[in-house]
């Protein structure tokens, strides 16, 4: 395996000092590393992937520097625009390093989610003409980054290091944590189901928050019954919009998470300009991408009430504990929606955590089902 810190110590001789991105599980240890021993203010957790290409293009233009913007391969889809439009060749020529983790590489057992994208992923950085290279293990990696800075030198806009699963060694996370509430998600999760007395319908964020959402739908001998949102990042309080707004007679309650909401947070002031009365918007916040490598969000930085309060929720509540939760909760379904609950969590989850056993689309029918399609 190669070494985070002797690949990071290349690139910073190559001439990149600024690194932003988003995390994800193939690349952690590599995060880990750039915290570590990157200067403060050059290592930047966007909000979502295009994001991070505007910051390193923005980077560029006030130093004439290579900022470096990691990922996993499914944020190509937010990072698109920008490198067509912004970074491109043919619009301002700004050379930058993309650091893609490889999820759902064909050949490589993956969650359904990632299949699709693995298998388009080199096809759409060759439809972006970018060019790139795919580092494994086993890669002389010093010859790869030294051509990579060579097509970055000869084209002066983005290039591509492609990365296979399991191509870095371990590293010790650096990351700081702030002390959390004092629930863990699943517990949390737990009271949320006790408390709706099985009204309604749940729409859940992808990661960990859906796995233990199934979890306890099966340890309770519960029908699925639930959206698990896999994928799509950052969508998941729309798709709940979308079933609150179809269904205006049932309950919608969103389990979103901090990392997600951030990502797409403009969905919040069209949620309150449309007032679904339905709609109660649960915020998961342990400030953290958990499932990804435990980096931290923004989330333990921001007022959440005064923020849905301006997005124009009708009701706000902050629960810490169980007695809270519940307590919120039923303040919530007794009033007109949209309701915003920020729910702290502690970060952390089982070691045994599975995996949902049914496909995406027996989720979505069993789900339809209970909505009443």
């Amino acid at each position: 395996m190669i070494s985070p810190e002797e690949l990071l110590s290349a690139l910073q001789r190559g001439g990149v000092d600024f690194y932003s991105g988003v995390p994800d599980s193939l690349l952690k240890n590599l995060c880990s590393a750039i915290e570590a021993r990157v200067a403060a203010g050059m290592h930047v957790i966007a909000a979502n992937e295009g994001n991070a290409v505007a910051m390193a293009a923005g980077y560029h233009l006030s130093t004439g520097r290579i900022g470096a913007v990691y990922m996993q391969n499914s944020g190509l889809g937010n990072a698109i625009n920008p490198l067509a439009s912004l970074t491109d060749a043919e619009v301002y020529r700004i050379p930058l390093l993309l650091i893609i983790g490889w999820r759902g590489e064909p050949g490589v057992k993956d969650e359904p989610q990632h299949v699709k994208q693995g298998r388009i992923t080199e096809g759409q950085l060759k439809l972006l003409e970018i060019p790139y290279r795919v580092l494994q293990a086993d890669s002389d990696w010093k010859e790869l980054v030294d051509a990579t800075f060579a097509d970055l030198h000869m084209v002066s806009s983005p290039v591509a290091i492609l990365v296979r699963q399991d191509t870095f060694s371990e590293n010790t996370s650096t990351f700081a944590h702030a002390n959390r509430g004092m629930m863990e998600r699943e517990e949390a999760m737990g009271i949320i189901l006790d408390s709706t007395d099985g009204k309604g319908v749940f729409v859940s964020s992808t990661g960990k928050s859906s796995r233990e959402l199934y979890e306890l739908r099966v340890k309770r001998g519960e029908s699925q019954q639930d959206f698990l949102t896999v994928g799509s990042m950052g969508h998941t309080s729309s798709i709940a919009l979308g079933v609150a707004l179809g269904n205006p007679g049932k309950r919608v309650f969103c389990l979103d998470g901090d990392g997600s909401l951030i990502m797409h947070l403009g969905a919040l002031p069209v949620i309150g300009k449309l007032k679904p009365a339905n709609l109660v918007h649960l915020v998961l916040n342990n400030a953290c991408h958990e499932s990804v490598g435990g980096q931290p969000t923004v989330a333990d930085a921001i007022d959440f009430k005064s923020l849905s309060s301006a997005c124009g929720y009708e009701s706000f509540d902050r629960a810490v504990d169980g007695e809270s939760l519940r307590s919120a909760i039923r303040r919530a379904v007794s009033g007109s929606g949209p309701a915003f609950i920020e729910v702290v969590v502690r970060r952390g989850s089982r070691k045994d955590l599975g995996r949902p056993a049914t496909t995406p689309e027996e989720n979505k029918l069993a789900f339809m089902k209970v909505a009443g399609v």
